[in-house]
Order: structure tokens, then sequence, then C-alpha cells
């Protein structure tokens, strides 16, 4: 469980969740990219890129915790980690940028840098 305060989490969770949303607009904008989308609404990101699948990113305030869907992966959960500045989830010793940039960057056939840690 995270020991971040309500507007702590709150902040984070939220600037997280824009920079990527917008981050991912771009790219679709960017990209020709057959049924890609990109939906945030009431603290769920949903990212559709057609058949390679769906990922839904979410804030869970009760845990102040960021969960993961992924197609590839599956479910995770992530806390923030204010020493590093970045969500991080022990099970996998992984930050949630880094899953994201290496699986996004897989499905799309193209290197890209997502602005999270």
């Amino acid at each position: 469980m995270s020991l971040l305060s309500d507007s702590i989490y709150y902040e984070k969770s939220s600037e997280t969740l824009e920079r990527l949303t917008e981050s991912l607009e771009d790219i679709g904008d960017q990209m020709e990219i057959d049924d890609y989308d990109i939906e945030y609404s009431s603290g769920v990101l949903t990212l559709r890129l057609g058949i390679k699948g769906t990922y839904v990113i979410n804030k869970q305030p009760p845990n102040k915790q960021i969960w993961l869907s992924s197609p590839v992966s599956g479910p995770e959960r992530y806390d923030f980690d204010s020493e590093h500045g970045a969500w991080f989830c022990r099970q996998k010793d992984e930050s949630l940028g880094t899953l994201l940039n290496r699986e996004i960057s897989d499905a799309l056939g193209v290197e890209i840098t997502l602005p999270v840690k």
C-alpha cells in the first residue's frame, strides 16, 4: 500500500494519465494504424490497437495505485515510488513506463518513448 497522501496521489495519478493520453493521441495522429483509438474519461484510459488488443490503465484511489490491463502481460498494479518518481510494480520489478514503452513499441513495430517513468 502506498504512503502517499490523497492529494499527492490524485496529483501524480492524474498527471500520469493525462501525459499518457496526450502522447498516445500524438502517436495516433502521426501514424496510420487501423482501429487505433484512445479514450480518457473518469480516471480510465483505454487504448485500442485493433487486432493487437486493448490496454486499460486506471486509477485505484482506495489503494492509491494505478492498475494496468495489458493484452500482452495481463493485469498489474503500480504503486508510486517517490524516490524515483515512477509508478512501479514490485512483482515484476518494472516501472509502468518501461512496460508500456516496450509493449506498445512491439505492437506498433516502431520504437516509442512515452513521457512516463
